[in-house]
């Protein structure tokens, strides 16, 4: 063996030497004829990430080279460096030491999980057995004060300093518009109620209110329940004070009273 051959021509040499060609040993081996071409070329790149060294293996056993004998060539095949056999005393050292620790843990947990009559019986101290049961108090009855209470939820005032409470909510779709008064310097505005979607704002001063859908509309102003009269479909428009007051309009004059008429005969002083 000279010093300056490496792993393939060793190879390529002794399949020579064995009379096989390429193509045999490919069809042998199960494997494509483009790494033996690689191997016996040492262009390691040309093979698989990490089988440089298994392939080179695979073919020397085939060829009758022993890659032990040829250690430091064999050293310059990329890959991770084979580890040396086991040692036969090594395992079965191995194997006792982990039957011994299995069986330990099942003990252990058969200890546990099954224990024995006074450990499983648990028994509650005499101090304990004497105490009455602990009952919860009844809860407190409502609060009638007119007073607010800590933790109670108040409601939301009518008629503050940011104005008058507004509450619209309707069953269907419907068309809002609010008109404060020219007074108030405010801005008139138009908004679109959905089905069960509330409406609630301030208004400050007196405004007016229209409604294209009064008869799905359910309107309180400062807490109040206006009750329009309109049915589904119809509109309406309610004008109000600086403090929500309705200012429902005047009813319309009762008729005078009609006078019965004598019968023409009457009046003309015949007799039938």
């Amino acid at each position: 063996m000279r010093e300056d051959e490496t792993v393939g021509q060793i190879l390529r040499d002794a399949r020579v030497a064995k009379g096989l060609s390429r193509e045999i040993l490919a069809v042998e081996l199960k494997l494509p004829l483009r790494h033996i071409e690689a191997i016996e070329s040492d262009d390691w790149a040309a093979l698989p990430p990490g089988r440089p060294r298994p392939l080179a293996r695979q073919l020397a056993e085939r060829l009758g080279v022993d890659p032990d004998f040829h250690t430091g060539v064999f050293r310059t095949v990329p890959g991770v460096q084979e580890l040396p056999p086991p040692d036969p005393r090594q395992e079965k050292l191995e194997r006792i030491v982990m039957a011994v620790l299995t069986v330990g843990s099942v003990l252990v947990a058969a200890w546990l999980v099954v224990p024995g009559p006074s450990l499983g019986r648990k028994v509650a101290p005499s101090y304990l057995t004497t105490l009455p049961k602990a009952t919860l108090p009844p809860p407190p009855p409502p609060s009638t004060s007119p007073y607010p209470v800590l933790g109670e939820l108040l409601p939301e005032a009518p008629l503050n300093q940011e104005g008058i409470l507004l509450s619209l909510r309707a069953m269907d779709t419907c068309e809002v518009r609010l008109e404060p008064a020219p007074e108030t310097g405010g801005q008139a505005q138009t908004h679109t109620l959905r089905v069960s979607e509330p409406w609630r704002l301030r208004v400050k001063g007196p405004f007016s209110l229209s409604l294209d859908n009064a008869g799905v509309v359910n309107v309180e102003v400062a807490g109040v329940r206006i009750v329009h009269g309109q049915n589904v479909g119809e509109a309406w428009t309610g004008r109000f004070d600086a403090e929500g007051h309705w200012l429902r309009p005047a009813p319309p004059p009762a008729p005078a009273p009609v006078e019965p008429q004598p019968p023409d005969d009457e009046e003309d002083g015949t007799e039938s």
